[in-house]
């Protein structure tokens, strides 16, 4: 008595960057752009924003459609960012001593960017699959 189970197919594949150092604020108005785009037209875009947190964010599009082209063996061009979220990482501290008064806390924030790329075609091929069977 054994069941099987049906093989999920993997549609969404995912990029994690963890402990960047730039506040989450900063990367959030970049990610707000990009998100429901196409892979072409988000790397356009990241590559003439002036903001210095395009830069590890176009990494890490990058390392997403290299990770589904691996994996799934999908086109870039196929590739759309299905869904993409920055989340606030730790905050180190340090303590500056000024020589004629007392001493300041410098906080530097971290953060952690998700960028999660969808292949269109895939959907495409199943539901013209559906569609097709059930004309006949």
């Amino acid at each position: 008595m054994f069941m099987l189970k049906e093989r999920r197919e993997k549609k969404e594949i995912y990029a994690l960057g963890r402990y960047i150092s730039i506040s989450a604020d900063k990367a959030r108005r970049v990610i707000d752009q990009i998100r429901g785009r196409s892979y072409e037209e988000t790397l356009m875009i990241l590559e003439l924003m002036p903001y210095r947190a395009s830069y590890p964010i176009l990494k890490l599009v990058y390392s997403a459609a290299a990770n589904a082209a691996y994996s799934i063996g999908s086109v870039e061009t196929n590739l759309v960012i299905s869904k993409a979220e920055v989340n606030e990482g730790t905050t180190t501290k340090k303590i500056k001593t000024p020589r004629s008064w007392g001493s300041y806390a410098i906080k530097k924030t971290n953060c952690h960017i998700i960028i999660v790329v969808k292949d269109i075609s895939l959907d495409k091929y199943k539901y013209d699959k559906i569609y097709s069977s059930s004309v006949r």
